[in-house]
């Protein structure tokens, strides 16, 4: 690959451990380390899924949005159902303020896990946003039913801003 190689013997190293090596460092905290490697394994295999989803994911956290978007798509184009990346695709467009967009993105995600907390969650998120408050109250009580642990982060999650003062709102986070 590029003549890239780390041992004494000069033996290649495989693509997949170089998109481990990408890995370590977002796992790290080091997305912009990440992305160089993942890079790497993109020149060689530009349809290289988990490196796709995974820079996005790094892109995400560099606040790089439209960049992460390209990333999932392109990952989308070999995946088109791939839950983690249309619900990540979904919290970059969120990010965006593009809340219609997110949303379809969540629809998107076929079941089980469009029925995960984590799904329904970020999809009160968006539903709150656009002040659907209804809605966003029925996919945030369904997302605690799942997982209580989303009370505890929708009370103090600024997407619910419209809904703190809401007593339906209060009976689900307290």
């Amino acid at each position: 690959m590029d003549g890239i190689s780390f041992s004494s013997d000069d033996e290649e190293i495989s693509l997949e451990y170089i998109y481990k090596i990408g890995l370590g460092h977002a796992k790290r905290g080091k997305p912009k380390d990440a992305i160089f490697y993942f890079d790497k394994v993109l020149m060689v295999d530009p349809t290289h899924l988990n490196a796709l989803l995974n820079k996005g994911n790094a892109l995400g956290k560099l606040g790089k949005y439209e960049d992460a978007i390209k990333a999932y798509d392109r990952a989308l184009k070999k995946s088109p159902s791939h839950p983690v990346c249309l619900l990540n695709k979904g919290l970059a467009l969120h990010y965006l303020q593009r809340y219609d967009e997110a949303v379809i993105c969540y629809d998107m995600i076929q079941p089980p896990q469009s029925e995960s907390a984590s799904v329904l969650y970020h999809k009160a998120c968006s539903r709150a946003r656009q002040k659907n408050i209804s809605e966003a109250l029925k996919l945030l009580e369904r997302a605690i039913v799942l997982d209580p642990e989303y009370a505890n982060k929708a009370s103090k999650d600024k997407d619910f801003d419209i809904l703190f003062n809401d007593d339906r709102f209060k009976a689900l986070v307290t």
